[in-house]
């Protein structure tokens, strides 16, 4: 069977319809599926999940749609009825699961006869029933559905804070001292001799990376540290109140308790144990590295006392110029925006047998590009690519499910929402750009499933980043960099120059672990200790977690967009990078070796949610996991 895929607008009238119709219709089958469920006593419980997955289907299709358009539509109108498609859809998902009627319809049912997928669909639906509150009493899962409603307006709140909270500062011209010739003829001078800069990232990373004044990074990193401010402070403030309450109300110590019961690392109190880990792990190496960094700030400003998270990644790239002879302007001459597009296609389709073929089909902006992804002739799925900045969308860079992928019944389809610059690339947006990219082939790849529940990256939380960190290592290796790098002479980036790039980027590793320790130690703390000063404790938990120090008076919290995903669980990222240098040990014939590709696919992407992330990992590696790889890694060797 040829399924279709989703039948975008192709005028900007049909996108407010599109908006509201589409999620309409399918909350409409949701509800004539849950009076089926509850009435019919004589169903089979084959039967009942099979109907509880055409609901999966349904909301999953409402929602991942409204998600998208709500955060990339350029039309702010259309991006607010999205977003209260968005709220509905998640008010209804959570109303189902604190129905007594619907739970009553798989409580007590028999197993007799399932098979191993209906088995585990059935052990995860009740375990989510008793998440969501079923069997509180009747005011209890009143203030169970209030609670859930609410942290969907405030998440979806404080989301839209950081999409319109792009800021703009103004630096005297020659401020730009240090930045590539492609970036000063972007931004000429007014006429009082000041350049406008903004917080999107085609400014901000260049700006960080490459600006001799210490002032112009002090000043752009200030403004990105306090996106979404103050309006995100009470909506934050509250949110981890309601998370409290409602972690409480279900029988949980805390709101890491709730959402780790889920998840490979199993309990809240895991958490500071793998943080702790991690600081022990990475102590000596960071001890090593940061009075490199202070020594090199003090050749620039002989007073200088403490590094700043304004000086970091300056410093990274004037060590690894001067020490390494790794210079970041000449490493992104290489990296053409164009190519990189094409060469991210031509290596992820070769290493997971894949081609993508262009389609002309409408998008809700002209930045999308549109490709089908086939395997021999037949379409496993649709991806859309919108890379750029542009006001009122998304601004980081993340990737969005669309549609789920279920056999014979839905095409899976997932798009990149990223900002990356239409001329030349930093490495480090590159390797963004390969971490992203494994995501989107993680949710095709594993987009052919029975149930809607286990569709592509639906495993556990803490496992969904070990693919895309793993297929970030493929933008570190020569031969592949080589297969689509060009400067302007149209040589491709020499095969010494990436050794040298590979061997400078141990330094600074430790100190970055550190900095992804402060993320995980703010998600954490934010919401079980819930401080009564965010800014304070937000302030010291960074300066604790890293010899860098934050920037004083600053609200990073306000923009950091992942506490309301990820919410208590930023560990994640550290957790699923310990996987994924293990899982490299299983391409220990190179990169692009076709089998240790092929096992990878079937045994990990394809896979989807449809068994446990312990299980796909031991079943490509032969073993279980191990944190061996990580800590080697760490060390540099």
């Amino acid at each position: 069977m040829t399924l279709a895929p989703l039948p975008f607008p192709s005028d900007a009238a049909g996108w407010a319809a599109f908006a509201t119709a589409r999620p309409a219709e399918r909350i409409a089958r949701v509800h004539e599926i849950d009076a089926r469920l509850t009435s019919g006593a004589e169903l089979t419980t084959a039967a009942r999940l099979e109907l509880w997955n055409d609901a999966d289907i349904a909301l999953a299709e409402a929602l991942s749609e409204a998600y998208v358009v709500s955060e990339a539509h350029p039309d702010a109108e259309v991006r607010e009825i999205a977003e209260s498609q968005v709220q509905a859809v998640e008010s209804l998902s959570a109303a189902r699961l604190l129905n007594r009627d619907l739970w009553n319809s798989f409580a007590d049912a028999s197993t007799d006869g399932l098979d191993a997928d209906q088995a585990r669909l059935l052990t995860h639906l009740l375990r989510d029933f008793r998440r969501g509150g079923v069997e509180l009493d009747e005011a209890d899962r009143e203030r169970a559905r209030q609670l859930a409603d609410r942290d969907t307006e405030l998440s979806l709140a404080f989301s839209r804070n950081i999409r319109d909270g792009r800021r703009e500062i103004t630096v005297p011209a020659e401020g730009l001292g240090g930045m590539p010739q492609d970036f000063i003829d972007a931004h000429p001078a007014d006429a009082e001799g000041r350049v406008t800069l903004s917080t999107d990232y085609p400014d901000l990373m260049p700006v960080r990376d490459y600006a001799h004044d210490r002032a112009t990074r002090v000043a752009l990193v200030s403004a990105y540290n306090d996106l979404a401010w103050p309006e995100n402070d009470g909506i934050l403030a509250e949110l981890l109140d309601v998370r409290a309450e409602r972690a409480r109300l279900l029988g949980y110590a805390d709101w890491a308790d709730y959402e780790t019961e889920t998840r490979m690392i199993g309990s809240g109190a895991e958490i500071p144990a793998f943080l702790s880990r991690l600081d022990d792990a990475s102590r000596a190496a960071t001890d090593a590295e940061y009075p490199i960094l202070l020594e090199r700030l003090r050749r620039d400003i002989p007073d200088a006392d403490v590094v700043s998270i304004a000086d970091f990644w300056y410093l990274l790239g004037a060590i690894k110029r001067e020490q390494y002879d790794v210079d970041a302007q000449l490493v992104r001459s290489y990296f053409p925006f164009e190519r990189v597009v094409a060469g991210i296609l031509d290596v992820t389709g070769r290493l997971l047998d894949v081609e993508y073929v262009p389609v002309d089909a409408p998008a809700w902006h002209d930045d999308v590009r549109t490709y089908d992804v086939v395997r021999d002739g037949d379409r496993l799925g649709r991806i859309h690519l919108d890379l750029h900045p542009r006001e009122g969308k998304f601004s980081h860079a993340a990737c969005f499910p669309l549609a789920p992928g279920v056999s014979g019944r839905v095409l899976p389809e997932a798009a990149l929402l990223c900002n990356f610059s239409r001329g030349l690339l930093e490495h480090d947006e590159v390797v963004t750009f390969f971490h992203e990219f494994g995501h989107l082939v993680h949710d095709i790849l594993g987009g052919r499933q029975r149930f809607a529940r286990f569709s592509g990256v639906a495993t556990e939380w803490d496992f969904v980043e070990a693919p895309s960190q793993l297929l970030e290592e493929w933008a570190w290796d020569a031969e592949v960099l080589a297969s689509f790098s060009a400067n302007a002479d149209g040589e491709p980036i020499p095969a010494d120059l990436v050794e040298r790039m590979r061997t400078a980027d141990a330094f600074g590793r430790a100190l970055e672990v550190r900095r992804q320790l402060g993320h995980a130690n703010v998600s954490y703390h934010l919401h079980v200790d819930r401080p009564t000063d965010l800014q304070a404790e937000t302030e010291r938990l960074y300066a604790a977690s890293s010899p860098v120090q934050p920037l004083g008076g600053l609200h990073s919290y306000a923009g950091f967009g992942h506490l309301t995903g990820y919410g208590a669980c930023y560990y994640t990222y550290q957790w699923s990078l310990v996987i994924a240098r293990d899982l490299l040990s299983g391409f220990g014939a190179g990169l692009m070796d076709p089998e240790a590709a092929h096992r990878y696919r079937a045994e990990v992407l394809e896979r989807g949610g449809s068994r446990d992330a312990r299980d796909l990992v031991e079943a490509f590696l032969g073993r279980p996991s191990s944190f061996d790889a990580y800590r080697e890694w760490l060390a540099g060797e």
